[in-house]
């Protein structure tokens, strides 16, 4: 859903980067990092929130520079059952996760093991290989959730790849 950044001035300030289609909506969803700790924020201006961890006493800020600053690049989710329905012909980036890939003449390229993206586009990684693939409709013409699968034509640029 997002990711903490870099500390903003010295009262406990963080940049937090949403990956959300309208970052605003990140402070509506329950946060969590990777190991369960849970996370509010409220955002104060672009990019900058006042974050803090919900405990069983409940929301303490982070005030502290030094704390937040422990916090960088720390990667915030939420449950898919937090996030709205997509639409018939719409799926969530994670969705694609574990699927598998196919050349466009049904040879099996591996599985998708991780989605990035980092504001210039999204890329898939397959695995085995680590090889990184464009999520673009040229590259990934098809994304058939139903059966599982996408099938990939990488670009010719990409070295060691030839596209099939």
């Amino acid at each position: 859903m997002g990711v903490i950044g870099k500390p903003h001035g010295v009262r406990g300030l963080v940049r937090v980067h949403a990956h959300t289609e309208d970052p605003d909506m990140l402070a509506q969803y329950p946060l969590t990092d990777r190991t369960g700790r849970a996370f509010s924020l409220e955002w104060l201006h672009d990019n900058v929130a006042q974050l803090s961890e919900l405990t069983p006493a409940g929301p303490r800020p982070i005030t502290d520079r030094n704390a937040v600053e422990k916090l960088n690049l720390t990667e915030l989710y939420t449950p898919r059952s937090a996030l709205p329905e997509t639409d018939e012909e719409e799926f969530y980036l994670t969705d694609l996760i574990g699927l598998s890939a196919k050349s466009k003449t049904g040879e099996n390229l591996g599985t998708i093991a991780v989605v990035h993206d980092y504001g210039g586009g999204a890329s898939l990684e397959l695995s085995p290989g680590a090889r990184l693939v464009p999520f673009t409709r040229a590259a990934v013409p098809v994304v058939d959730l139903a059966r599982g699968h996408v099938v990939v034509i990488p670009p010719a640029e990409i070295v060691g790849d030839a596209a099939p």
